[in-house]
């Protein structure tokens, strides 16, 4: 049996769940995309938690926990969010934003990341 604690941090788990996330909230654009105008709101949202995710893993953070939550301090502390393809600008900062927090929660407290499904 492995001696690993489930609190441990698990990069590779992180970096999977980044990549299904990613994934997922393409495929939430393009559905929300063909929904018209009354889908421009999920959208953004979609757009919002693809562009979190891929900023993060671009950075490479998620080797370390502790730089993992540092760097989404330093995203949260942004003072605008510009990415392409966003109907509401203020609406889509507020989604990011909101996106940022709910990873943030994920780090602190290292839960969530086994969970790589598409609908969450």
């Amino acid at each position: 049996m492995a001696d690993t604690n489930p609190t441990d941090w698990d990069a590779a788990q992180v970096r999977k769940w980044l990549d299904a996330r990613i994934a997922a909230a393409r495929s939430d654009q393009v559905v929300a995309e063909r929904g018209g105008y009354g889908q421009q709101d999920d959208c953004d949202k979609a757009t919002a938690e693809e562009m979190v995710c891929t900023l993060m893993q671009a950075k490479d953070s998620a080797a370390d926990q502790k730089r993992f939550a540092a760097d989404l301090k330093a995203l949260l502390d942004r003072d605008e969010f510009i990415w392409r393809g966003v109907y509401d600008d203020t609406r889509f900062d507020r989604h990011a934003r909101a996106y940022v927090r709910k990873l943030a929660k994920m780090a602190k407290t290292n839960s969530g990341f086994d969970r790589t499904a598409r609908y969450q």
